[in-house]
């Protein structure tokens, strides 16, 4: 039988232990590599402070040639829109040998802007 979508997330749900916003906001002071896995558009519009983008359409491939994805041994945080995307690239970079990735639980939607900061690329007309 073919697997289907929610096969997929509950395979990769098991590997990852998804992280608070508060507990995230304190890897950012930490320091940790922070992987927005959206589209480049929905990162232009809004993304977590010291971001960087790379979709998750193109994570395997970026593995080893980006400079967020060098390091197996960096602590790495990883969201999406609201938590599937970024639910699927955590359990790929376990599988590719990354020791250290935490998931923000609820993705960019559950990140408050009220609370927490959100940058926005200034080249983007609002």
């Amino acid at each position: 039988m073919a697997m289907k979508k929610e096969d997929f997330l509950a395979t990769a749900q098991a590997s990852v232990s998804p992280i608070t916003a508060n507990e995230a906001e304190a890897l950012l002071a930490s320091g940790a590599v922070v992987l927005d896995v959206r589209e480049p558009a929905e990162f232009d519009v809004g993304h977590l402070p010291g971001a960087v983008n790379v979709p998750r359409g193109v994570l395997e491939f970026r593995v080893g040639d980006h400079p967020a994805l060098i390091n197996p041994t960096a602590t790495i945080l990883l969201y999406c829109k609201n938590g599937g995307r970024s639910t699927l690239a955590a359990h790929t970079l376990k599988q590719m040998g990354f020791e250290n990735v935490h998931m923000l639980s609820g993705g960019f939607d559950g990140w408050t802007g009220t609370v927490h900061k959100v940058e926005i690329d200034p080249s983007v007309y609002q």
